[in-house]
């Protein structure tokens, strides 16, 4: 009994010492062949130089359509298709020129932009006094009496203690996206935002901006200074309080217009009912060319199906490539494509994103449950080698959010994130600011994840027996 108990577990041991060797060499096989023969560096080349800012609505976003749909046409895919989403139109109009008058006719010209969704300034520009804050409770304290008729500046910086960039940036970007509905509340005429960036520099950071409920004729102008023109403005008004902002923006908002998730799968060979998504957004801003935000995720995820394709791996759930159109203002595709999956009962398992730029991956964030976290925290030895070591709880993708149910496991593509906000919604958000091999990095360690998810299956929660 004793011999056969031994045999049972050295049998045991060599599956488990075998499924370790064949998925060291699938990975193997995956990074080889991304940083050999990867196909995103030059999707990303095409997207970025020939197409440029994609922002939703605007002929540019269309163009990204029809060419990642070819693309994904010409990888002998088992089918390709767009799926139709309405998306808003704004137009940022002429460039927007701003400065701050110390004294009549004395004039210190400062870098600004529109914040995505303002309303433009009167014919001619607007200027008044400034008053600064802290932030949105800073407005509050202060009321109607010291703000009606000001530009109200907002000059809350990201803080530069929290090692997460994500964290310093979601610490502040509430004053990006309600300060105009805050400020026109108390009777001000306009809004100038600090940049949600750590580094100081010239290039203001434009981003998604709301209204809420304010009425249209109450809606005040909204722009973003950047970092380096925001301390000089500060420093500027403690010495003369009684300074004066001009800024003139032509943007406007039209109707809504048709545009596109682009969708591409290879069907499952064993579960083709189970389905898993790996996604990036299409659109992007318009200052640069969205080469990181996210043209490195969606050339990314294109590369997951060519690479699984070309590993000669045959995934046994049906696998897709979502590209989402307008996460930037909207996320129309995300709640779009979650809304049909819910409507035609497909049964998503699994959906990673990568929306954090094309620097070197570092690891993965899930949003799940304890079994399957503890499942995937048993791979992190295969990732070792490749030096891929964030596995944590917390946090996937927004554009995958709107999938969110008990039975998913959401994940999303971690890189390092030092460097990111220095490029993130700016002018310098361009191709040669992503480095090949980090970007091919990237790819080759979703389409890992996608591999061991598919091969070993998310763990479905238990039945409670009523």
């Amino acid at each position: 009994m004793r011999k056969l108990t031994f045999l049972l577990l050295f049998a045991l041991m060599l599956t488990v010492v075998k499924a370790q060797t064949e998925d060291e060499k699938q990975l193997r096989a995956i990074y080889d062949m991304a940083l050999t023969k990867g196909k995103a560096y030059d999707w990303l080349n095409y997207l970025s130089n020939q197409i440029g800012g994609r922002l939703s609505g605007s002929v540019q976003a269309q163009h990204a359509v029809e060419y990642t749909k070819a693309q994904m046409d010409s990888l002998g895919l088992d089918r390709v298709w767009l799926q139709p989403v309405m998306v808003p139109k704004w137009v940022r109009g002429t460039a927007e020129f701003a400065y701050f008058e110390t004294s009549p006719g004395l004039t210190t010209n400062v870098p600004v932009c529109a914040l995505g969704g303002s309303v433009a300034t009167p014919d001619g520009g607007l200027k008044a006094e400034l008053i600064e804050v802290q932030g949105l409770e800073e407005l509050k304290e202060l009321g109607e009496e010291k703000i009606k008729g000001k530009i109200v500046f907002y000059n809350r910086p990201m803080d530069p203690k929290q090692i997460s960039t994500f964290n310093a940036y979601g610490g502040c970007v509430d004053q990006r996206y309600s300060g105009a509905a805050e400020a026109g509340k108390y009777g001000a005429v306009g809004v100038i935002v600090r940049s949600m960036n750590l580094r100081l520099d010239d290039y203001p950071h434009t981003g998604s901006m709301s209204y809420g409920d304010t009425p249209v004729e109450n809606r005040v102008p909204a722009a973003a200074i950047s970092t380096k023109g925001a301390e000089l403005l500060s420093a500027t008004l403690k010495l003369n309080p009684a300074i004066k902002f001009y800024f003139n923006q032509t943007c406007k908002v039209y109707p809504d217009v048709q545009s596109y998730n682009v969708i591409g799968e290879i069907k499952g060979s064993v579960y083709p009912n189970e389905i898993m998504v790996v996604g990036g957004h299409l659109d992007s801003w318009d200052l640069g060319d969205g080469s990181h935000d996210d043209g490195a995720g969606v050339v990314q995820s294109m590369d997951v199906l060519r690479l699984i394709k070309a590993s000669g791996y045959k995934p046994k759930r049906t696998i897709r490539a979502v590209l989402f159109m307008n996460e930037e203002n909207g996320l129309r595709g995300g709640n779009k494509y979650a809304e049909v999956a819910k409507q035609k009962g497909e049964n998503h398992v699994f959906a990673l994103e990568s929306d954090a730029g094309g620097f070197t991956p570092r690891g993965f964030s899930f949003d799940t449950d304890d079994a399957n976290f503890e499942q995937i925290q048993s791979w992190e030895k295969l990732f070792k080698p490749y030096l891929i070591h964030l596995f944590e709880k917390g946090g996937s993708g927004a554009d995958i959010g709107p999938l969110k149910e008990d039975a998913i496991v959401l994940a999303g593509l971690r890189p390092d994130s030092q460097r990111y906000f220095d490029h993130h919604h700016a002018e310098n958000d361009t191709f040669e600011h992503v480095n090949k091999r980090e970007l091919e990095l990237g790819a080759a360690t979703m389409t890992s994840l996608i591999y061991l998810m598919d091969k070993y299956g998310p763990i479905k929660p238990k039945k409670i027996k009523g």
